[in-house]
């Protein structure tokens, strides 16, 4: 299992439960991409598969970056993240799904403490595949969430510059999430290193 792995974060979690949820109640996939440039030319002529079920590309995708906050605190265990999501019509017929899915999302994840009961309770029947086919390494969620809460920047639709794509709309939203890892990913067993008799040099 890829529980420890650093790849195995909240919000590849939280994409992966937006993502299910979303082809869930509108019956297309939502391809999500980290920061950076894309090529995502050959969108229109694919389909998401999520959980064995194969779903249309609708002219809809997202893409995030994550936001570590100030610890206010003492106590270290207590996380504080938000996620910033374009919100990106790639097609011309597209900007009636945008809002679907904008809605979607403030549906599913502006309830505080109760969607956090309920992404918990999603987590824990799944496992996430951060390998291949061929070379499986599956992960279990290792975090519990608490609160979160989803608002908009100032601009409420703007046109986005997204690399060669021809973009045509798009929204951007925040999702503020508090939560705690579990012990396997806290360093909890740390031990001091035992007193060498040379110091090594680095």
């Amino acid at each position: 299992m890829a529980d420890n792995s650093p790849l195995n974060t909240p919000v590849l979690w939280i994409n992966k439960y937006i993502q299910n949820k979303v082809a869930d109640k509108l019956k297309y996939g939502l391809p999500f991409f980290a920061p950076g440039p894309n090529t995502i030319n050959q969108l229109t002529e694919q389909s998401i598969t999520l959980t064995g079920v194969e779903y249309p590309y609708a002219g809809v995708m997202m893409t995030w970056d994550r936001l570590h906050k100030m610890r206010r605190g003492p106590f270290p265990h207590c996380k504080a993240e938000q996620v910033l999501y374009y919100i990106v019509a790639t097609q011309e017929d597209a900007i009636e799904n945008i809002i679907s899915v904008n809605e979607e999302i403030f549906r599913l994840l502006d309830r505080g403490d109760e969607s956090a009961e309920e992404v918990n309770s999603w987590c824990s029947n799944r496992t996430v595949e951060l390998g291949t086919l061929s070379e499986p390494n599956r992960a279990n969620n290792m975090f519990y969430f608490y609160n979160f809460k989803v608002y908009q920047l100032e601009e409420t639709r703007d046109i986005i510059d997204f690399g060669t794509a021809r973009t045509y709309g798009g929204n951007k939203i925040i999702i503020d999430f508090q939560y705690h890892q579990m012990p396997g990913l806290t360093n909890h067993d740390w031990a001091p290193e035992a007193k060498l008799a040379t110091r090594l040099i680095i």
